[in-house]
């Protein structure tokens, strides 16, 4: 059985999702979502009956706060978290993630991310692709999926995937799909390599962390996979222009606006996906992305 867990983060419900699995030995966590969240997410575990003490298997897809950022306390309560080798060293000691956050953030660190602790080093186990994760009477397939990052994993339960932000956003009831390309390591070609592979898995139901299932998923797929090169080509051709990167944050984020307002969407659920996925990152990420390819 699968619970889907609202962490309403930054009080806003629908952006961010923890799944509960019960198993035939228990319950198994994925993503632990950010630091500021862990009240809520406590909250909604005990709805189900369940306390931190009996959260004994953790996977994560990714080390980005809004997925893992809580890892760390729930390694200090006794769950073993399972991560992508390339981010596990990061779980242990997070320091730098936290340094390189911070010049971004700034002083909204701690109400965006709250607290962000070290997990002890044998609370981390670390995952390659192909890897099998056998825990509470279940058995995840690890799948590696660059593209978002490069520490990515979506993990397979039988017919059905835990993808993170390997098939972008789908929030509940809104047909608009939504690409996170935060910087420093989106990278397109990757992602569309992530996209095939995914594809070719043939997925009944799929479930992005940001939010809930989605059954369509080869038109998830396809909508991502347009979005992709719709997005990159969008920043590249005003970057060719000389277009300061604060002016296309906003013609970004205007045309992001009127994608959602031509899907139907009204201005709660345009905040939703702005909640969910600052566009501005995303901005960020692309340029990143091409001038990598310049240089």
């Amino acid at each position: 059985m699968i619970h889907i867990l609202d962490l309403n983060f930054q009080n806003v419900p629908n952006t961010i999702a923890s799944y509960l699995i019960i198993g035939p030995d228990g319950p198994v966590l994925v993503e632990t979502g950010p630091g500021s969240t862990t009240e809520t997410l406590v909250s909604k575990l005990s709805e189900h009956g369940y306390r931190p003490s009996d959260i004994k298997h953790i996977l994560v897809t990714h080390i980005h706060f809004d997925h893992a950022g809580s890892a760390g306390w729930w390694a200090l309560q006794g769950a073993q978290v399972y991560v992508h080798h390339f981010g596990a060293r990061h779980l242990i000691a997070p320091e730098k993630l936290i340094a390189s956050a911070t010049r971004i953030y700034g002083d909204k660190m701690d109400t965006l991310w709250g607290a962000i602790l070290p997990a002890p080093a044998e609370k981390i186990t670390e995952l390659h692709d192909g890897d099998t994760v056998d825990v509470a009477g279940l058995s995840f397939q690890v799948i590696e999926t660059p593209g978002h990052a490069r520490h990515h994993h979506v993990f397979r339960l039988g017919n059905i995937a835990f993808t993170g932000d390997a098939l972008g956003i789908a929030l509940p009831n809104a047909t608009m799909k939504d690409l996170p390309a935060p910087p420093p390591e989106f990278d397109k070609e990757a992602w569309h390599e992530t996209l095939n592979h995914l594809e070719s898995e043939r997925f009944e139901t799929v479930y992005p962390t940001h939010f809930g299932p989605v059954d369509d998923v080869q038109g998830q797929i396809d909508g991502i996979r347009q979005l992709l090169d719709e997005s990159a080509e969008f920043v590249k051709e005003r970057m060719d222009k000389g277009l300061e990167r604060d002016d296309l944050v906003d013609t970004y984020i205007a045309w992001n606006q009127d994608r959602a307002r031509s899907a139907g969407l009204n201005e709660a659920q345009i905040h939703q996906y702005h909640t969910a996925n600052p566009l501005d990152m995303s901005v960020d990420g692309i340029i990143r992305y091409w001038k990598k390819k310049v240089g």
